[in-house]
Formats: structure tokens, C-alpha cells, sequence
């Protein structure tokens, strides 16, 4: 389990080509069973894009704005009063939990995530899931629009939840309509700042293993939005097997970092290549390992391209 006050419900990876762009609106509740000092009793962060514009803890009690567009608006006082309303809730869900798991001390977290995307495509999609000390308690399926229980504590709940037509009804407008339309408003309100565009700056690096294949390893830093697509090339064609690849994940300044690594024959680690595609390229990035500076014991000096 993670350390008090962090997020254990991970967020969506809307991940699609450099070529198209999605957009997504994505809210975390976390709350807690013992906070204290730096962790809040009730916390709540939500993003645009992959950008925190809200935020509230149960210390301020106060919605927090974390965009400039969000300042001083009517949108604004909404989600404040909104947020203020679920402190309340939030406390009682998680002593409701602790009894459904027959504890009565402890350190615990409960969690609600939810939030809609607008895919490049014009197709929209949505997700409900609730968490309960790092595990899915319950899972809301928008295809069959009914919930699903990961856990075994949560199967009355599914039950009881899935036989009352009317909140199924509201769950799936919620997230077909009402969050589509906010994420609309959002995106209008922060035209400017989201629509910034930052090149990726893109290191290749190698690592040789004693008797063993060489894995090569691309990494792109600082760049936005979030979509991004990470390859390798053999001979200008596609690798012979599937890259590995890590999530696409924030960094302090509002960027991104990502990377993807293959194995490879160390007699062959110069044939391959990097691409890199991103909306701030004009054309896919091409980096080749080794192709500036020369190789060091056990692997090589990495390769940077802006």
C-alpha cells in the first residue's frame, strides 16, 4: 500500500498517436482514516488534460484553483460547493469500510476516481472506480453500464447498486452528457494555456549485459501535451519485437516524460533507432544511439535531440 495521502487509484492513460490529440477531464478523492500533519483528512485533485486545475483538502476547506483560467469564475464556485458537500460523505465512507473489512484501527484509504475523454476520433468514453487501501472495490463498466466488484466486501453493494435502474441511468448520463459538456467548458476556458505545445527532448542510451543482449533505452522529457508515441526501428523498418514501454508521467513544470527500451544483439545495437512522435514535431524525431559521442563500458554516451 502507498504512504499516507497518496494516490493509489491510477489515473486513465489516454495514450493515442503524435498525429491526433484527446482530451480528457479526471477528478481523485482520496480520504483518510487517521490524517495528520501534510496529509488532510479528505483530499480531491482534478485534471484537464493531464493538468491539475482544482484542488481541495479538509485543512483549507477551500476549492483551490491551479489554472489561471480557473480563477474567478462561475465554474469555479461550482466545483467548490460541490467538493465542500463531499467532506462529509467521505468521512463516513471510510468508516463504513473499515467495518465492512472488520477493522476498527488502522491507517486506511478510501478513493473515488472518475472522469470522461473526448478521443481525437469524436467518440467519447468515461470511468467510474472506487478503491479501498490500494485494491478496486468497485468498477463502473460504461459498455454494459453496470457495475462490476473486484473485491468480494463489494459484491452487496454491486448487487444493490446494479438493481436500481434509475442511478444506473444517472451514472451513464453523468458520464455520456454532463462530464462530456464539462470537459467542453474547461477546455474553453483554458483554450490558451492548454493548447501549448513543448518539444520533447529525447536521450538514447544503451546497457550491455555481461554475455546477454544490450537494451536500449529512449526517453523523451518536457513535453505537451501528453500524447506521444515512442517506437523503435530496425533497418527503417519496425523492431523485431514489441518494445516495453512505461507510462506516460508527470513532471513538476506541467510536462511529461516517457520511455521505451528493446533488447537487442549487442553486435546489431547500431542499426537501430528511436522515432518519436509528438504534436510539437512537424515530423516524427529519428535519434540513433552511438550516433554522437562514443561508447562507454557497459553501454554508451546518450544521444540528446531537441
Amino acid at each position: 500500500m502507498g504512504g499516507p495521502g497518496s494516490l493509489l487509484l491510477l489515473p486513465l492513460l489516454l495514450l493515442g498517436g503524435a498525429e491526433s490529440r484527446s482530451h480528457s477531464l479526471q477528478y481523485f478523492l482520496t480520504a483518510v482514516s487517521e490524517p495528520g500533519p501534510g496529509v488532510p483528512e479528505f483530499t480531491v485533485a482534478g485534471y484537464v488534460d493531464g493538468q491539475r486545475f482544482v484542488e481541495y483538502d479538509s485543512e483549507a476547506q477551500q476549492m483551490r484553483p491551479r489554472a489561471p483560467w480557473m480563477q474567478e469564475t462561475e465554474v469555479w464556485e461550482r466545483e467548490n460547493h460541490v467538493h465542500k458537500v463531499r467532506q462529509a460523505c467521505f468521512r463516513g465512507k471510510v468508516r463504513s469500510h473499515m467495518h465492512l473489512y472488520n477493522q476498527s484501527r488502522g491507517f486506511h484509504i478510501f478513493q473515488y476516481a472518475y472522469g470522461c475523454e473526448i478521443r481525437a476520433d469524436g467518440s467519447t468514453g468515461g470511468f467510474r472506480r472506487f478503491g479501498y487501501d490500494g485494491d478496486d472495490f468497485l468498477i463502473y463498466d460504461d459498455a454494459q453500464h453496470r457495475w462490476e466488484a473486484p473485491a468480494r466486501e463489494a459484491e452487496a453493494t454491486q448487487r444493490r447498486w446494479n438493481g436500481d435502474p434509475v442511478a444506473l441511468q444517472y451514472y451513464r448520463h453523468f458520464l455520456e452528457r454532463e462530464c462530456v459538456e464539462a470537459l467542453r467548458r474547461y477546455l474553453q476556458l483554458g483554450q490558451g494555456a492548454l493548447a501549448r505545445r513543448e518539444r520533447p527532448a529525447v536521450r538514447v542510451t544503451g546497457r550491455d549485459a555481461p554475455g546477454g543482449p544490450t537494451t536500449l533505452s529512449c526517453r523523451a522529457h518536457g513535453f505537451y501535451p501528453r500524447d506521444i508515441t515512442l517506437s523503435w526501428l530496425r533497418h527503417g523498418g519496425s523492431s523485431e519485437q514489441e518494445p516495453r514501454r512505461g507510462g506516460v508521467l508527470p513532471n513538476g513544470d506541467g510536462t511529461y516524460h516517457a520511455w521505451a527500451t528493446v533488447e537487442v544483439d549487442p553486435r546489431e545495437r547500431g542499426l537501430y533507432r528511436c522515432r518519436v512522435e509528438h504534436e510539437s514535431l512537424a515530423e516524427p524525431l529519428v535519434v540513433l544511439w552511438g550516433e554522437a559521442g562514443g561508447r562507454g563500458v557497459g553501454g554508451g554516451e546518450p544521444v540528446w535531440a531537441t
